[in-house]
């Protein structure tokens, strides 16, 4: 995978920080992939896409200087392959809750004798050309999303599943799994529990920690050993901006000459 040095940064041991597409646009993704993050997250368990536009997001990213990173809507080889030979360089899959699930889901990333992924990489084909399927099996992220409760008994044998590259932890999905309110619940002793159960898990198998996260939060998160870190969503950011530039006109706008 030409250009793909995400996953051999990760394994050097980089902070590795992104940010999260939901908006089923190519502009978006291509702005926040040329404001220098490392990688861009294009989101089709909850973000409003189609196959056509993550497609488009996915190239936009890449010819941006980032890479493009895919959370599939669930853990199924047909979309996991569809979007790798899109050209994901990476895929982040939600609600793993075994060791069993985490296997499908490397078995759906990678090439045999590794895995059972088809061959026929459409664009990333045109792109790499023949190299790829020699490259791929060793460029290709596998993140299986650590959210749930059955998946917190199980995440040692989840982190040493071979081919695991990251644990990626949902705070939200994982904060309601401990009967707390979506978010991150820092302080509360149950969510700080489980955190520390993942990272302990990540440790003793050598796998790395992933988050989705914001700019708040996400040096806490550097602090506790993850090594790639969302630090915005574009709805996110496109509200604070607008936000922010619509307070500061607001603000200059006193006296009579402004009076309604």
């Amino acid at each position: 995978m030409a250009g793909n040095t995400l996953k051999s940064r990760l394994w050097a041991g980089e902070v590795l920080l992104g940010a999260w597409c939901m908006i089923p646009d190519a502009l978006p993704a291509e702005a926040l992939a040329r404001a220098g993050y490392d990688w861009v997250l294009v989101d089709m368990q909850h973000g409003c896409m189609d196959f056509e536009t993550a497609l488009a997001m996915i190239r936009a990213i890449d010819l941006a200087g980032a890479a493009p990173i895919v959370r599939v809507p669930w853990n199924e080889p047909g979309i996991i392959g569809r979007l790798l030979d899109a050209g994901a360089m990476g895929v982040v899959i939600p609600m793993i809750q075994t060791a069993q699930d985490a296997q499908r889901a490397v078995e759906a990333c990678l090439y045999p004798p590794a895995g059972r992924r088809s061959f026929g990489p459409v664009r990333v084909g045109l792109r790499d050309g023949p190299a790829y399927f020699k490259s791929a099996n060793s460029q290709v992220l596998v993140i299986p999303m650590i959210e749930t409760a059955e998946a917190l008994e199980q995440v040692d044998a989840i982190a040493h599943t071979p081919g695991v590259d990251a644990l990626f932890v949902g705070p939200f999905d994982l904060s309601i799994a401990l009967g707390l309110p979506p978010g991150d619940n820092d302080g509360q002793p149950a969510f700080d529990e489980a955190i520390a159960q993942v990272a302990s898990a990540a440790r003793s198998s050598g796998v790395k920690m992933a988050v989705l996260s914001n700019a708040d939060v996400a040096p806490r998160r550097l602090g506790q050993g993850f090594q790639m870190v969302s630090t915005t969503t574009d709805i996110a950011a496109l509200s604070a901006v607008g936000r922010a530039d619509l307070q500061a006109v607001r603000k200059s706008m006193t006296g009579p000459r402004h009076a309604r």
